[in-house]
Parts: structure tokens; C-alpha cells; sequence
């Protein structure tokens, strides 16, 4: 039966009908089923025990059978695979999204699109994953329309997070259409920046970049950026063409008026981010990837173990305000029809 994470042999009776054959008692075999060694195997390794060392860190191992290296993977590949269908079979119509927040995760030559979802309540949501050799258009367009599927709202309008990749734009753009508004990550803007400067002259100009983007008005920090774009065409043309590249939607969050503690929040890719440290690290012990899903139960298990520490995001009380204006026809249309009914 399984006790503690392990089998642990257990005499029992055996019974026999009048012509003596055995009968299964199913009791038995329930203990033997019931799933624990399944869980108690996950929660080890996603903790950072390796298969390796699972048998020296479970207790009673003299009297234990059932933990070689072999069978850890067994029932851990049993377990994950279990995590990766609850995240892929998840409805999405009651969770009232505001904000999409995309980004990648590359293991063993394989890149994972992940999509994290915030409610208007501010609740944040792992809605799902997706497996490609690259970060194309492709892979991106297949994560969206499963979501779509699953219950994902197609014609309202999302905020929509990302950083600079063309693929990951062109993926949102080819599901949710032209007018989807796009916020691309602030923090990845500056490092593409920084990268074109001489190191003498690195720091000035970040800082210059971040203050830019932590003016509150539109206007004012759009003229904030366009001056050092000035400043660097003639320092270095390289650098002011990548602060010109999607400049417009390193603003989105300014130009929609959202406020200065949730601005901070949805202006950068850091949610998302952070789940996926917690994904590398719930498989650092992973030495040798293979092909099949192997990387996709991998990522469902870190991202499942990233929500249950997740907590409502900062500034959430803004969120109502920004599905207003990102969403102003459908609201009126909802109060006029109420209005008529009543």
C-alpha cells in the first residue's frame, strides 16, 4: 500500500471462493491506486528532490519498496501529465479577463508560449501553454485560438502584454485583429537600448528612459522619449532606431490613463516572468530534455505551483476603469439594453 510517499509492503489476507480461486479484495487495491504516490512523488520534485536522491530523503526506506530511481519518473510522469491536462481543459468564459500577458520559456531546444491572464478583480490566471521549436507566429497564433476554444472571448477587447517580439505581435494581431491594443515591455525596451550604447554612456541613458517612463502624462513622456531619440541619432543612429521601433506601444498604459501604481504593473512583462522562475526552477534537476511532452509537463507543473502563491495585483482597483476604455461600445451597449428592460 502506499504510505508517505512510498510503498510500504503490508500483509493481508487472502481470499478464495469454495472452488479456491483467489479473489481481489478491492480495498487493497484502492490503497494501491488511490493516487498519493502519484502526489507525494510530485511535491518532492517540485521541491528540488531528484529522482536520484528520492530514495536517500524518503523515511523508512529499509522497510520501503516502489522508490527506485525508475519508478520517481514513472509516477511523476503520471502526476505532471495529470497538471498539463487541468491547465489545458480549463474554461476560461466566467474568469472576465482585462489584461493577456504572453511570453516564452526555451527548453531543450524547444520554446513554450505562455499565456497569464488578469481578471478586472485583479486575480491573476495561468490560462495555458504552448510547445514549438520557435517563438513564431505560429506557435503563438495555436496558443490564442486554444484559448479562444476554451471559452476566451474573441471579440472583446484585452490588454495585451508582451515583449518585443514580431512573432508574438503578429500572432495576436492575426487572432484578435488590427485594433487589439498591444503595451510592449518597457524594461525590455531599455535593455535593446542600452545594448546599441558604449558603456561610458549606458547608465545616463537608461536612467533618462526610465524617468521618461514614470511621468504619468502621455504627452510628456512621449516628448521625454522622442528628445533622447534625438539626442541619439547623433550619438549612435543604431540606438535611436531601436528606441523608435514600437515606441507608440511602450505608451499604451499612458495613453489609456491608467494609473501610476497598476501602470507600473502592466507596463513590463515581470508577472509573467516571474512564473516562469518558478517553472526553471521547479526543473533545474532536469539534465537531459526529450522530445515529446516532456517540456510541456514540465511548464504545466511550474506554472501550477506559481499560482498557488499568486496574489491579486497592485493598483487592481483600476482594472474596472481600464475595461471601460478599452471596452467603451460594449459597456454602453449593456447599459442601454438594462435601461430598456427596466
Amino acid at each position: 500500500m502506499v504510505f508517505a510517499g512510498q510503498k510500504i509492503p503490508l500483509e493481508r489476507p487472502r481470499v478464495r471462493t469454495r472452488e479456491g480461486q483467489e479473489v481481489e479484495l478491492e480495498s487493497y487495491g484502492q490503497l494501491q491506486q488511490d493516487g498519493k504516490l502519484q502526489r507525494a512523488v510530485q511535491e518532492r520534485m517540485v521541491a528540488g528532490l531528484s529522482t536520484r536522491n528520492y530514495r536517500r530523503a524518503v523515511e523508512s526506506v529499509l522497510e520501503g519498496y516502489g522508490i527506485e530511481k525508475s519508478s520517481v519518473s514513472r509516477q511523476f510522469v503520471a502526476a505532471s501529465s495529470n497538471q498539463l491536462r487541468v491547465l489545458c481543459e480549463r474554461r476560461l468564459e466566467d474568469l472576465n479577463l482585462v489584461v493577456l500577458m504572453i511570453d516564452g520559456i526555451h527548453f531543450g531546444g524547444q520554446v513554450l508560449v505562455v499565456a497569464l491572464g488578469i481578471a478586472e478583480g485583479g486575480e491573476k490566471h495561468v490560462l495555458g501553454v504552448w510547445q514549438g521549436a520557435t517563438e513564431n507566429t505560429a506557435v503563438v497564433k495555436g496558443l490564442l485560438e486554444d484559448l479562444v476554444d476554451r471559452g476566451l472571448d474573441r471579440q472583446r477587447r484585452y490588454l495585451v502584454v508582451m515583449d518585443g517580439s514580431k512573432a508574438l505581435r503578429a500572432g495576436v494581431e492575426h487572432v484578435f485583429g488590427e485594433q487589439v491594443e498591444v503595451q510592449r515591455c518597457q524594461i525590455h525596451k531599455r535593455r535593446n537600448v542600452k545594448e546599441y550604447l558604449p558603456e561610458n554612456c549606458q547608465k545616463d541613458y537608461d536612467r533618462r528612459m526610465r524617468n521618461a517612463y514614470a511621468m504619468s502624462n502621455y504627452a510628456e513622456a512621449k516628448e521625454a522619449l522622442q528628445k533622447i531619440f534625438r539626442q541619439l541619432e547623433r550619438i549612435n543612429p543604431s540606438a535611436a532606431r531601436s528606441l523608435e521601433e514600437g515606441l507608440e506601444e511602450t505608451l499604451t498604459v499612458h495613453r489609456l490613463g491608467v494609473g501610476a501604481v497598476l501602470r507600473r504593473k502592466l507596463a513590463t512583462t515581470n508577472p509573467i516572468e516571474s512564473c516562469l522562475s518558478t517553472v526553471q526552477r521547479v526543473a533545474r534537476n532536469v539534465k537531459r530534455w526529450r522530445e515529446g511532452d516532456q517540456p510541456l509537463r514540465w511548464t504545466a507543473t511550474g506554472l501550477l505551483e506559481a499560482e498557488k502563491k499568486f496574489r491579486r495585483i497592485k493598483g487592481y482597483q483600476e482594472i474596472l476603469l481600464l475595461k471601460e476604455r478599452l471596452n467603451p461600445s460594449r459597456i454602453q451597449q449593456k447599459e442601454v439594453r438594462t435601461v430598456e428592460v427596466a
